[in-house]
């Protein structure tokens, strides 16, 4: 007979009141992080010109020559944004028009250098609705990262002559990041690192007795998920103030985009394999799944990176506006999330209605439904409050950076993600208590009771065992005394 230790999980030994008790402190610690959020810093701070000179028409169309304030590492990015403000009209107003654009850095010493040599001329759209005065926001500049000191810009608009009457005011925004916050924030990554850490090494540490082959499907996914997790938090963010470089921002980024996939990756194969018993064939059961998921990462990454490479090259690139295939590429990702949302939800109802009189493969759905819809719930909560009706709009991703308004709104998502995975960390290691004597590891009753990969060689002894509610029936008393003692 072929023995193998067993890895059971904390899930099976706690009782209702330890589940509530979970719960409640889950919810406390993303409570008190967004207490702290709330209390924290703006994350933007913004500088308002209105540069309207009501005495010539000619004025509101430009040229219209802008410095931003004195800059550092710690502003982080900057955009310029552009606000018309038009008369009382009846009808909606869209209209296409031209902006060229100029951009100087100012060096320290003082001497200005030209940031591209040629002058950015883009077509934008001016969109006004009644009643409203103010038109919609047209971003004009965004910066990734900050070379110089300062910043010259030279506006001018075009082809808004027939319209000069009804201008009655334009206002240009330097946003960038709040210096302070940006100290809190790396304060706060590194919190989440160093917590991050030192939860990957417990939860190592717990199955460091048994062997990998035999750890469940939930315990392989966290050794997986914590790591990701570590540089989701990114260990590497103080390099962004420490260098003038596009390159750890990006790095961040595709940390995020990786460790997000692998989460939505994590719950398809989670709710799949605890229903599948057996060998779980790549063809069949994984490559459907990261069919899925790798599409979604790919158009997110795509997105980025052309992006990116863009605005390295001109400030003035907006992917959404000068990409011709940009529409494309948004319902070919809206699809994907719609296909994936089905095969989750079937997936799931499968699990729960072949699982339900099966009670510890039962309770294994339970927990992580109930714990991924809470936090589901509290993250669309704050999109909504964030973003309200405008979150799906073309220009979600552009703003997404410039809509900030607290460190509540950075710290809600950052302290909710990593909570939710030490939750699941707590909850699939093995208590300290664990069984792993050679009497009880080839139980098949405690095999099935912790192993939802099924990798667990029972013998010859107990093959023709019946089940009954997902449990071997014990033949003799010898097994029955075992299982009661423990």
């Amino acid at each position: 007979m072929h023995s193998v230790r067993l890895a059971p999980m904390r899930l099976y030994t706690l009782t209702r009141r330890h589940f509530v008790l979970m719960f409640v402190v889950f919810l406390m610690c993303f409570g008190l992080t967004l207490l702290i959020g709330v209390a924290g810093p703006k994350i933007i701070i913004e500088n308002s010109y209105s540069v309207l000179n009501s005495g010539a028409n000619a004025s509101k169309t430009g040229p219209f020559q802008l410095k931003s304030p004195p800059l550092s590492n710690y502003n982080q990015q900057l955009w310029l944004i552009c606000v018309i403000e038009m008369a009382h009209q009846k009808d909606e107003l869209k209209r296409k028009f031209e902006m060229n654009v100029e951009l100087k850095g100012v060096m320290q010493d003082g001497s200005i250098m030209h940031i591209s040599d040629n002058v950015h001329r883009k077509s934008r759209t001016l969109r006004c609705a009644p009643p409203e005065q103010k038109c919609d926001e047209i971003i004009v500049v965004h910066l990734g990262y900050l070379t110089y000191t300062q910043y010259q810009i030279n506006v001018s608009l075009k082809d808004l002559e027939d319209l000069v009457q009804n201008i009655q005011n334009v206002t240009f925004m330097i946003k960038t990041y709040n210096p302070t916050f940006s100290q809190t924030e790396i304060w706060f990554r590194f919190v989440f690192v160093v917590m991050t850490f030192a939860v990957t090494c417990i939860f190592a540490h717990s199955l460091r007795k048994f062997s990998m082959r035999d750890w469940g499907m939930e315990q392989k996914w966290m050794s997986i998920l914590l790591p990701l997790l570590l540089l989701y938090n990114d260990p590497f963010f103080p390099l962004s103030f420490l260098t003038n470089s596009w390159f750890p921002g990006t790095l961040d980024t595709f940390f995020q985009a990786l460790f997000l996939c692998m989460l939505l990756l994590f719950w398809l194969c989670v709710y799949d394999g605890i229903r599948v018993q057996g060998e779980r064939k790549c063809f069949t059961f994984y490559l459907p799944k990261l069919a899925i998921v790798g599409l979604l990462w790919i158009s997110a990454v795509t997105l980025g990176i052309w992006q990116l490479v863009n605005e390295l090259q001109d400030p003035t690139y907006r992917y959404n506006i000068d990409i011709k295939h940009f529409q494309g590429m948004k319902m070919l990702f809206v699809c994907l999330v719609a296909l994936y949302v089905l095969y989750l939800g079937f997936l799931l109802i499968r699990a729960w209605s072949e699982l339900k009189n099966m009670p510890y493969s039962d309770l294994r759905v339970k927990f992580l439904t109930g714990l991924t819809l809470l936090v589901l719930l509290i993250s669309m909560v704050i999109l909504y409050l964030r973003f309200g009706s405008k979150a799906l709009q073309d220009n979600f991703v552009a703003e997404l950076s410039t809509n900030y308004q607290n460190s509540a709104e950075f710290l809600s998502f950052y302290g909710l993600l990593n909570f939710y995975l030490y939750t699941l960390a707590f909850i699939y290691s093995p208590s300290k208590n664990a069984v792993y004597d050679s009497q009880m590891k080839d139980n098949p009753a405690f095999s099935m009771l912790n192993d939802s990969d099924d990798e667990v060689i029972y013998g010859s002894d107990y093959e023709d065992m019946p089940l009954q509610n997902g449990r071997a029936i014990k033949s003799t008393s010898k097994y029955q005394d075992e299982t009661d003692s423990d």
